[in-house]
């Protein structure tokens, strides 16, 4: 790829082997040498806990909540630290009220990270889940719609949207600006789970207006596990966060005052913050992945990946594979399907090869980053040809 435009590949960037082909980001992103070098550090901390101050407990995360801030384009006062998805879903759930009739609404085959809360909260509440299917969004040229079918299934019944940017079996689109239009115009909050997009796709919270989006940083933001961010609207602030820790509190940076237990929480978002979200080994870890994301910019990361995969489209094409049309797909990740099926000895051929891509129901889910190049690819369609052969 020579486009001035696009990324020239990183790989220089990371510990990555020359006989290895990691098109596996939405499994898990391998970290890059300063982000490991900062994770290093942030361990040799704790050895000598002497160096630690009591700002240290703050500095650090404020700095980080501002960077993903930047990426979503929200204050960090707007953000809450969290270790998970699933965290962020469970405080939109327990902050988000369902009438008895009630509807959740999400997607067939979404990740049960945004899909277990709701069920729990149909059930206390008296709600259901309405799940939209593929059979629903199906269009014509193998398009999968979910755009239109969810504006078809959100309603007045409807409380809650609880939905991805993207699939995260196949990559598979969501508009979210008109979704996020369909909830308010029916008065329904919306969820967002944006860990398969986030850093890989251009999100701006003053577009689509989500009540709570909560992003994991060991995929698209190339950072470390158990850590993610949620963003909180304004509007969602003052509600009862999982935990009642210490740091999250009014005055906490006060140590020696800590027993004057406090009602009042930190401003914004932070009340949400999980316990001892002060990782002296994580927090710099996802501050240097974002600080690095944002020097490129995602909008210059996405073409990048869009234009890559554009070209393994192209020749997945001549084996018999198709992946849904270019507007109905993230531009950073395929789903390639096979009229003959995916053999099942795919994964383990691949993998002896040193090429690694997962399956994920009937695709073969490919997503590359800026670590990948043009070898990479080569050896990929290898590979495959040696699978079909």
């Amino acid at each position: 790829m020579t486009d001035p435009d696009l990324l020239s590949s990183q790989r220089h960037l990371f510990d990555m082997p020359r006989d290895v082909a990691w098109m596996n980001c939405g499994y898990m992103s391998p970290l890059m040498n300063a982000v490991v070098a900062a994770g290093d550090a942030g361990i040799r901390r704790k050895a000598q806990p002497w160096s630690l101050t009591p700002p240290d407990f703050f500095s650090e995360s404020e700095d980080t909540r501002a960077l993903f801030g930047r990426i979503v384009n929200a204050d960090a006062g707007n953000i809450a630290i969290v270790p998970s998805a699933s965290y962020g879903i469970a405080v939109a759930a327990a902050n988000l009220p369902v009438a008895p009739g009630q509807e959740i609404v999400v997607l067939e085959d979404q990740f049960p990270s945004n899909v277990y809360s709701w069920r729990r909260k149909a059930e206390e509440s008296g709600g259901k889940v309405r799940t939209v299917t593929r059979a629903e969004a199906s269009g014509p040229n193998g398009a999968i719609d979910w755009t239109s079918a969810l504006l078809a299934a959100i309603g007045d019944a409807t409380a809650i949207v609880a939905v991805p940017n993207c699939l995260w079996t196949d990559g598979s689109l969501v508009d979210l600006v008109r979704i996020g239009e369909a909830a308010r115009r029916n008065g329904a909050a919306l969820v967002l789970d944006l860990t398969q997009s986030a850093g890989a796709m251009p999100f701006d919270v003053a577009a689509v207006q989500p009540d709570f989006a909560v992003a994991a940083t060991y995929k698209w933001l190339l950072g470390p596990y158990s850590l993610g961010f949620l963003y909180v609207a304004p509007h969602r602030q003052t509600g009862r966060p999982l935990e009642d820790g210490w740091i999250t509190r009014a005055g906490a940076q006060d140590f020696a005052r800590l027993v004057d237990y406090q009602d009042d929480y930190e401003p914004g978002a932070r009340r949400y913050d999980m316990g001892e979200r002060s990782n002296f080994h994580l927090m710099p870890m996802a501050a240097a992945a974002l600080t690095q994301i944002l020097d490129w910019g995602v909008e210059r990361i996405s073409r990048t990946l869009g234009a890559r995969n554009r070209t393994i489209v192209e020749r997945a094409a001549g084996l018999g594979f198709t992946a849904p049309p270019e507007d109905f797909r993230a531009p950073h990740f395929l789903g390639l399907r096979h009229a003959g099926g995916i053999p099942a000895t795919l994964l383990d051929t691949l993998k002896d090869r040193q090429v690694f891509v997962s399956v994920r129901g009937d695709s073969i889910r490919v997503t590359p980053h800026l670590y990948n190049d043009d070898g990479d690819v080569e050896r990929f369609f290898a590979a495959l040809e040696a699978v079909l052969a």
